[in-house]
């Protein structure tokens, strides 16, 4: 996929430890079974359960870190030991691994004692970011305001959808815990699965569809 001057090459979606300890945050093999079931017809994006098996919860840098190795240590086991003699002059591009994230996210960096300043350094320094904009966020602004983020903005890509989306994991669970339908809005396979396993309602029984008799089926 072409974004840009970039070559996308894959996605990775890492569903957080259990021990992020969000308010109702379900249990990470549920939520790891459900990115699965959302990325089944993706060819290119998988989900990858590292972070969330970890005992402890991970900060966001050293998850990256975790994964910029994988993807250098999966190159060098494509490219052999003869690769490295290739005839070409040009060497191959060295994949880059970039957080993406809102323009929420963004703000976030600006809270005090949340995040640590040499962390937001190497993330946009090493790795960079692709964010996306949000109803009511001003990611320039936070980056004009932000002497590290001014530093490396070059490496800090704003998103701007054409069509603007503002359905978020936070409404659709809040949907669900009031009975509202979620259909349309994920996946069938996932909705199923919500169904079977009575999550995210506020009773334990599902109420996912109030709207629609056959909600939560999958064909």
């Amino acid at each position: 996929m072409k974004w840009g001057m970039y070559q996308v090459i894959g996605g990775i979606i890492s569903p957080v430890s259990d021990n992020y300890r969000k308010k109702d945050l379900a249990s990470a093999r549920h939520r790891v079974a459900m990115v699965r079931l959302a990325l089944q017809t993706s060819d290119w994006i998988r989900a990858d359960p590292w972070e969330s098996e970890q005992a402890q919860w991970m900060e966001t840098v050293k998850v990256l870190r975790h994964h910029h190795k994988e993807l250098l240590r999966s190159l060098s086991q494509k490219e052999g030991p003869d690769q490295g003699r290739a005839v070409s002059p040009v060497p191959a591009a060295v994949p880059e691994l970039k957080l993406l994230c809102g323009a929420d996210v963004l703000k976030t960096f600006q809270t005090p004692d949340l995040w640590k300043d040499e962390h937001i350094q190497e993330i946009v320094e090493k790795f960079g970011l692709v964010c996306v904009s949000r109803a009511g966020q001003d990611p320039k602004g936070c980056i004009s305001g932000s002497p590290i983020l001014q530093r490396y903005q070059h490496n800090i890509h704003l998103v701007r959808e054409p069509v603007r989306n503002e359905i978020s994991a936070t409404y659709i669970r809040r949907a669900l815990g009031q009975g509202q339908s979620v259909k349309y809005l994920l996946p069938d396979a996932v909705i199923g699965y919500i169904k079977d396993h009575n999550l995210y309602s506020r009773d334990g029984s599902w109420k996912g569809n109030s709207t629609q008799n056959n909600e939560g089926k999958t064909s």
